[in-house]
């Protein structure tokens, strides 16, 4: 049985979880990332974290389907018990995510419990039904926004949902803090992914107003993140429980 630890990343085949997997990995951690629809991207994820001398494996995750979390729960115990021999998990990163800009007078209620389900209910019973399994003395890392700090038109449900989180994440390290189990925050500012379209990535005028905001002058990368997160699954952070980290470039400060 390997004595390495091993991280659970939600929504790791791509953007900034797949960042943090890989990240991870570079700490000496194996890693379980989840995927939506798109099992060659987790894959391809999966051969590149295993290039730093770790064992992963990628398990497919409706994020948005409460009902399913049971099942996804038993797939991935299996996993543990067949891949790695154990029964326990060192640290949970609930990443998975998706962004709907919509004014608050056109938001309609699907697009509200969409986001609700993933960004809040999910990620809540997800947890919960994984604490049994998460060794004392881990860590859960759950990923906010900076637009829980800052208001962007069209984000009021993601938003809410993100506050709720940080909400959440705080109660985590408090009623945890018996288990030794750490629970924090990290919060990206604007970033160039695929997110919400590509927007920041692909629309010259949104990146510029992003640069313009930011204090170092630029819109954020995915390797500005993952590696905040990989430091939180590691020793040198043992002292930091219950913080919101943002990781934004000092964006709308």
């Amino acid at each position: 049985m390997s004595s390495r630890k091993i991280a659970l990343v939600t929504g790791g085949s791509r953007g900034l979880g797949k960042n943090m997997a890989i990240a991870i990995a570079k700490k000496n951690i194996d890693v379980v990332i989840t995927y939506h629809t798109n099992k060659s991207a987790a894959e391809e994820v999966v051969t590149e974290i295993e290039k730093n001398g770790v064992t992963a494996t990628a398990l497919p995750f409706d994020a948005e389907n409460i009902n399913a979390l049971d099942q996804f729960k038993n797939e991935f115990l299996n996993t543990l018990q067949k891949k790695f021999n154990t029964d326990k998990f060192d640290f949970l990163i609930n990443n998975a995510g998706i962004g709907i800009n919509a004014p608050i007078a056109e938001t309609t209620e699907e697009q509200f419990d969409t986001l609700m389900n993933i960004h809040f209910k999910g990620v809540y019973f997800l947890t919960q039904k994984l604490l049994p399994s998460l060794s004392n003395g881990g860590g859960i890392v759950n990923i906010s926004s900076g637009l829980a700090r800052f208001s962007g038109p069209g984000y009021s449900a993601y938003a809410a949902m993100k506050g709720a989180i940080e909400t959440f994440t705080r109660y985590l390290a408090k009623e945890l803090g018996e288990r030794k189990i750490k629970a924090n925050t990290v919060a990206p500012g604007a970033i160039e992914t695929d997110f919400g379209g590509g927007a920041v990535r692909d629309i010259k005028q949104y990146n510029d107003y992003v640069s313009s905001a930011t204090a170092l002058g630029r819109a954020g990368l995915p390797d500005d993140i993952g590696g905040v997160v990989a430091f939180l699954c590691t020793q040198d952070a043992g002292w930091i429980n219950a913080q919101r980290i943002e990781v934004s470039g000092g964006m709308n400060i």
